[in-house]
């Protein structure tokens, strides 16, 4: 390549877009550490901390989503969309990219639409089953759209669907320790079966009450949890923990190994996001899915019945996990046939190196 190697890389709004996002520009200064990589997401929005803190430039949009409930605010909203429009122009102009990417999130829809105007070739990644709002909008503009699930081109064209699967944590891959000293590092018994309960850095209220109310089951099962209760439910919870005797029970409020968490269980309870997904399917973990019911176009539950349809994993509605989930957890613990089937037909769904792949996808679609 002769000239200096210039990529934007727009999107965000949650971690399930910006972790994609880095990924991918890791990989790319990788193949080539002169590149020059600049991201465009959205004002207020996490991403404007989470790229700075792993090293990359990043511009803001003052763009927001259209506000169901009060249409009147959609002036306002329709008002920041054309400013930023504007201001997307300038920012690319001034940069020069060769090649744009968008991984989802509102910021990704305005400078990726400004790209294809100006000829610059594109690439999306979508991380979930169900394709995003955004991503759905730009597909006709764009050369490549990186996707991973099958059955995607019920939202794509054909013709430019590639499967690379979604980049995961490589920590969560890589992790040295065997089963036994990562439930050791826990405080746990090294040969007892053990079960992993994480909804997410902030928690989630319903697969916290789930534990709440069989704290019977949990003491009396013969197994082991790792309960994450997340750190803004964790207060409350410690105060509800103070007087039970409950010492198979390990109460976190975050955990920052992921791969010893995920190496010291036998069964995870978790959301369903798309990076967690991705991760049990190349770990080979048997999982039971909880879908968050506040997520854009319900695609936690989509993505868990990707997996469920394929049994390789078992479901619980949100709802209903207060009353079903922790029964349910131990007598799928207990099967031994069920967790090999269900670790086996997942890690049938696993894409690896999906972050070098979508970089070298990027590299070929400079001119």
């Amino acid at each position: 390549m002769d000239k200096e190697l210039r990529v934007i890389i727009s999107g965000g709004g949650t971690g399930g877009h910006i972790f994609p996002a880095v990924s991918i520009a890791n990989a790319i200064k990788a193949k080539h550490p002169e590149a020059k990589i600049l991201f465009v997401g959205a004002e207020g929005r996490m991403e404007m901390q989470r790229v700075p803190a792993a090293g990359y430039e990043i511009k803001g949009l003052p763009i927001k989503g259209f506000n169901r409930a009060h249409k009147l605010k959609n002036i306002k909203v329709l008002w920041d969309l054309m400013k930023s429009l504007r201001l997307a122009r300038k920012i690319i102009k001034d940069f020069k990219p060769m090649v744009a990417v968008g991984v989802g999130g509102y910021a990704s829809g305005a400078t990726l639409y400004e790209c294809s105007k100006m000829g610059i070739p594109c690439l999306i990644q979508e991380q979930n089953s169900y394709a995003g709002v955004t991503n759905k909008l730009l597909a006709k503009r764009v050369q490549k759209i990186c996707v991973a699930y099958e059955g995607m081109d019920r939202f794509f064209p054909a013709d430019r669907i590639i499967m690379t699967g979604n980049p995961v944590r490589q920590n969560v891959l890589d992790s040295p320790l065997t089963k036994e000293q990562a439930r050791e590092s826990f405080g746990l018994e090294p040969d007892k079966k053990t079960i992993l309960i994480v909804g997410g850095s902030l928690g989630a209220r319903t697969m916290n009450e789930s534990v709440q109310r069989h704290l019977d089951i949990v003491a009396e099962s013969g197994l082991q949890f790792i309960w994450q209760t997340g750190k803004y439910y964790n207060a409350k919870i410690m105060e509800f923990m103070k007087d039970k005797n409950v010492p198979n029970l390990k109460v976190l409020d975050f955990i920052s190994d992921m791969g010893a968490a995920y190496k010291a269980s036998d069964l995870v309870i978790s959301r369903a996001g798309a990076s967690s997904i991705s991760e049990f399917q190349l770990i080979g973990k048997p999982t039971i899915l909880v879908p968050s019911p506040n997520v854009a176009e319900d695609h936690q539950r989509k993505n868990a019945m990707a997996l469920v349809n394929r049994q390789a994993a078992l479901y619980v509605e949100d709802a209903e996990a207060p009353d079903k989930l922790l029964p349910l957890a131990v007598k799928t613990v207990n099967d031994d046939d069920k967790l090999r089937s269900l670790s086996e037909n997942v890690k049938k769904m696993g894409l690896k190196n999906s972050a070098d792949v979508i970089a070298d996808e990027v590299l070929k679609l400079i001119k």
